[in-house]
């Protein structure tokens, strides 16, 4: 009884005590409130003052962003800070709302570690922390939330591994851990999930295999695995997976083939997205079982076969990208999609995709607004009626064999905002309509065969950043509405046509521009001073034109120049001082004019490998590492009037006696020189010359041990002129017949032309040795790493390698030096008037300096023609050949020769061609294994189907390693091989020209380099 009366007294107190009223809100439910307030003491950073309510003044339960629940008062059940722009630390007081149910502070500033008492909330459904800066690990005992539905940590910085344990939480319906740190596998008990519609893990590091237990998730619609180092196949299971929407798995390292009947299994498939991984097999027809697919990205696999023709059953299909792979099929599949009525965009880019354009694809949804097809086989010309695709902003149709003329109709697609037609084959004059696309900001139309002037409705194109016109054939001068265009920025190229005038005053008007490229053309007069207004200029080339005048001091203000390039013009008087003063500059070319006086001592000067001022006879001073004579001082030449005289005197008596003797000399050599002898070699002048003894000594009398290598006509020794300049010495053997004509071919010829990618003749020496006979030398600069023939093949000369073996050539080297060789008989072809032809072609002719640039040398046999060649028919139309003939070496000859035919630039592609071939096969041309049915052309063009990887030079494996690296580099040689096996066609119409070559394997590597850095390899 007592008992009870006690139990009644104290209910009692308890009534009374409840039924006294508060003195202020805030003494309800302290522990809710004093957490809010930790929570608001954390933050540091509130721009929109969404916690100036957190005060005294009102019930917590009042604050913006609190909820509070209604069956126990003052208990906070949900917390709500979205994009407020909070930042600071998440406090770790928050785990005291045990009757939190919702946080919800995405797209805020938080940082710091996620606080693990998180985990004692027991009563939590929805944790959503994405879009913040959080660090550190994924709190392990979020597995006590039981409770939790949605957890959400995408886009932090969270590092370190999943825990297992998240796969322990019963009700989770979605994941979220994309865009962080993570790393490690995906954990197996993810499996565990039996609730899971959602899972988010893309952009980590996660690694290892997809986890098979997945595909027990039979209620996942979403999976997102992308941009992680997940290898080996995707579980065939999760193909069985019949509710999945959304099927992400981009940018891995996974393998295998898609399942035949993927378009059955997964028929509710929206999204499939799969490209860049390591995928094999073919694209499954049944895809197009899956009515509701809008987005299919499978391009950089390695797909081959047909491409599904009945795609345009999927009506909703808004993406289709099948780029980078093998397919080896026709366009014919773009006939059914005509009934995508919201394509958007359509790529097929690098697929080996051949046949012409159907005229169907004017038929495409007017809502497409990409179509890339670069990098193909597409032949035939572009249909007039593309002009119905008019709401297409990217239109990439370069590096094919498109011929004919750009349709004027082009102008209709006046919402193009990228257009790349280059490295075709188109003709006729560039659209006057062009000028309609107003949008434009980016245009490539190099490497064709266009003609004609450049339309001045361009200047219509007010958002143009990039312009590239080079490499065609386009006269008359360069339009001043272009140059007017300020929006240039990016580049502007107008290289290697016939344009001819001055240089537009509105130069000045491309105030933002980066690199602009006039060079190889015919512009006259001078500099405008205007250009001091172009500040952004990094590169300027300028060079092989007609320019004259000084080096104008407009130049000065350009101070973000990295490379200027005036060679090749006429420009004279003093080299200016202000070109020291360039601080970014790493290049200067100025060879090649009439400059005079000292050059500075300072700047890129004192680089010797980054100018280039040869040519400029009456230059002196300079850095010692230029070689150049030493300055006269002023004061030298005040000498007193006695002295003069008596120089003057002796001199003059000294002249006449030493040429009395001359003259003598030169009568009894006539007489015993042979009429054959009389060959002229007054261009000789324009070297510096040297005499037999200076040779004798540089080379120690012509030792052994000097020895690099022996030719036809001349052996080459390693010397020293002066004790300092290493040089290579080409002794001609006179004896051997043609050797006269091949040093006055090489004197000829290397005395016209400069490039960086041709040796450079230094000096000659046309003398008597001390037998009395005839002696012939040329200088050339000494090329450390010696001829691409050491690298490619058995050493048989010198003694560094010992062993005989090849030293490698990696990959990536092999195409600089493709390129370099491609580039210097481009320059031969259509950089010179006249034209030459090199005719003899091969690695040995191809030296490599000490940054291993290549430089093509033996002119001995070039053969400089009075017009330029046909191109299209291989035939010269007329003119005459300086030269008598070209025999060239066996194995790199064009047939036609050995038919008689007349030389052309076509028969140096089909030499390059084969050049080519031999660098990534390293097998000569002259290889027995070939016998009489085979050459390395039809070596290789049989390989070509499927069995690349069997002749690719064996040094290149050692740059293999897993499976994706290995089909890299199979594509990359896939692509080199079709471009030696395009330029040594037998029939020379058919022969792919060096400009071609160079966009292409400029393109290769650009692709190769690429996908290197995307695996980060």
């Amino acid at each position: 009884m007592a008992k009870l009366l006690f139990l009644m007294l104290n209910f009692a107190l308890l009534w009374w005590w409840s039924s006294i009223p508060s003195p202020c809100p805030c003494s309800q439910n302290q522990t809710d409130r004093f957490a809010l307030l930790s929570f608001r003491n954390a933050i540091h950073a509130d721009p929109f003052g969404v916690l100036s309510s957190w005060n005294d003044s009102t019930h917590h339960c009042e604050w913006q962003g609190v909820s509070c629940s209604k069956r126990h008062p003052g208990r906070v059940t949900s917390l709500v800070q979205t994009s407020q722009g909070l930042g600071g630390f998440l406090s770790p007081h928050i785990g005291n709302l045990s009757f939190l149910r919702v946080i919800m502070l995405q797209n805020n500033s938080f940082c710091g570690e996620i606080p693990s008492q998180i985990g004692n909330l027991f009563r939590l459904n929805h944790l959503n922390l994405s879009k913040n800066s959080f660090g550190g690990p994924i709190p392990s005992n979020l597995s006590h939330c039981l409770n939790l539905e949605t957890l959400d940590l995408i886009n932090n910085q969270l590092v370190q591994g999943i825990p297992s344990n998240l796969g322990s939480l019963p009700r989770l319906i979605f994941l979220g851990l994309a865009k962080n740190s993570l790393v490690g596998p995906i954990p197996p008990s993810i499996g565990n999930l039996s609730l899971l519609q959602q899972l988010s893990m893309s952009h980590n590091m996660l690694c290892g295999e997809i986890p098979k237990e997945l595909s027990r998730r039979e209620r996942l619609i979403f999976l997102q695995l992308s941009y992680n180092k997940l290898i080996g196949e995707i579980p065939p299971s999760i193909f069985n997976i019949s509710r999945i929407i959304s099927f992400w798995v981009s940018g891995n390292q996974l393998t295998g083939t898609i399942p035949s009947d993927i378009g059955t299994t997964l028929p509710s498939l929206r999204d499939f997205v799969a490209y860049d991984n390591l995928l094999t097999g073919t694209i499954p027809s049944s895809l197009t079982n899956a009515t509701s697919l809008e987005t299919l990205e499978l391009q950089n696999n390695s797909f081959h076969g047909p491409i599904p023709k009945n795609l345009g059953r999927l009506k909703s299909l808004r993406f289709i990208g099948l780029g980078f792979n093998q397919l080896q099929d026709d366009l014919s599949f773009i006939s059914s999609l005509p009934n995508c009525s919201n394509l958007e965009e359509l790529s097929v880019s690098s697929s080996l995709i051949h046949g012409s354009l159907p005229r169907s694809i004017s038929n495409l949804s007017t809502s497409i607004n990409l179509i890339e097809m670069q990098d193909n086989r597409i032949q035939g010309s572009i249909p007039s009626a593309l002009r119905n695709l008019f709401n297409s902003s990217i239109l990439n149709l370069e590096n094919n064999f498109l011929t004919g003329c750009i349709p004027d109709s082009i102008g209709a697609l006046y919402s193009l905002q990228e257009v790349f037609l280059a490295g075709n084959m188109f003709t006729g004059e560039i659209p006057f309509s062009i000028g309609n696309m107003t949008l434009l900001y980016l245009l490539d139309l190099s490497s064709n065969n266009l003609q004609g002037y450049i339309p001045q409705s361009l200047g219509n194109c007010m958002q143009l950043i990039g312009l590239d016109l080079s490499s065609n054939n386009l006269i008359g001068s360069v339009p001043v509405e272009i140059m007017g265009l300020f929006s240039l920025s990016i580049a502007f190229s107008l290289a290697h046509n016939n344009l001819s005038g001055s240089l537009p005053l509105q130069v000045g008007s491309l105030k933002n521009l980066a690199i602009l490229d006039l060079s190889y053309n015919r512009l006259s007069g001078s500099i405008p001073t205007s250009i001091s207004s172009c500040l952004r200029l990094e590169r300027l080339y300028l060079e092989a034109n007609l320019f004259h005048g000084q080096i104008p001091e407009a130049l000065r203000p350009l101070r973000g120049l990295e490379e200027l390039d005036l060679s090749n013009n006429n420009f004279s008087g003093p080299l200016p001082n202000f070109l020291a003063e360039l601080s970014l500059l790493k290049y200067l070319n100025l060879s090649f004019n009439e400059l005079e006086g000292q050059v500075p001592k300072g700047g890129v000067f004192l680089n010797a490998s980054a100018v280039s001022i040869s040519g400029n006879r009456k230059l002196c001073g300079g850095a010692p590492s230029l070689y150049l004579p030493i300055c006269k001082s002023p004061s030298s030449n005040k000498s007193s009037s006695t002295k003069t005289i008596v120089i003057t005197v002796a001199a003059s008596s000294l002249l006449c006696l030493a040429l009395l003797f001359l003259s003598i000399f030169c009568y009894h050599k006539k007489k015993q020189m042979p009429t054959n002898a009389s060959t002229s070699l007054s261009f000789e002048n324009q070297f510096l010359r040297i005499s037999y003894e200076e040779l004798l000594r540089a080379t120690d009398r012509f030792s052994e041990t000097n020895l690099i290598g022996k030719g036809r006509y001349g052996t080459v020794y390693k010397g020293i002129l002066d004790g300092c300049a290493t040089v290579a010495v080409k002794v001609l053997n006179l004896t051997q017949r043609g050797a006269s004509r091949s040093f006055v071919s090489e004197c000829r010829t290397l005395g016209t032309i400069r490039h960086r990618n041709l040796m450079k003749i230094l000096s000659v020496c046309s003398s008597i040795d001390f037998h009395g006979n005839d002696f012939k030398a040329l200088i050339y600069e000494f090329m450390a790493n010696e001829s691409l023939e050491e690298w490619l093949h058995f050493r048989t000369i010198g003694q560094d390698d010992e062993s005989g073996e090849s030293r490698n050539l990696r990959l990536v080297q092999r195409l600089n030096i493709a390129i370099d060789i491609a580039t210097a008989i481009e320059y031969l072809h259509k950089g010179c008037n006249p034209a030459i032809v090199h005719g003899d072609l091969k690695p040995s002719n191809v030296l490599l300096d000490n940054d291993m640039v290549a430089r093509v040398g033996d002119f001995g046999l070039a053969k400089i023609i009075s017009t330029v060649s046909i191109e299209a028919t291989g035939v010269h139309s007329q003119g005459s050949s300086i030269s008598t003939a070209v025999r060239g070496s066996i194995g790199y000859v064009p047939p036609e020769y050995g038919m008689g035919h007349k030389v052309s630039t076509l028969g140096d592609a089909y030499s390059y061609g084969i050049l080519l071939l031999e660098m990534f096969t390293g097998k000569r041309p002259t290889e027995e294994t070939f016998g009489h049915s085979l050459n390395l052309h039809s070596f290789v063009q049989m390989a070509l189907q499927d069995q690349v990887m069997e002749i690719v030079d064996l040094s290149l494996w050692s740059e293999a390693g897993d499976q994706q690296q290995n089909i890299k580099i199979r594509d990359c040689m896939i692509s080199i091989f079709e471009v030696g096996v395009a330029c040594s066609m037998e029939t020379p119409t058919d022969r792919m020209d060096m400009t071609k070559a160079i966009k292409r394997l400029c393109s290769i590597k650009a692709s190769y380099e690429t996908k290197e850095r995307r695996t980060g390899k």
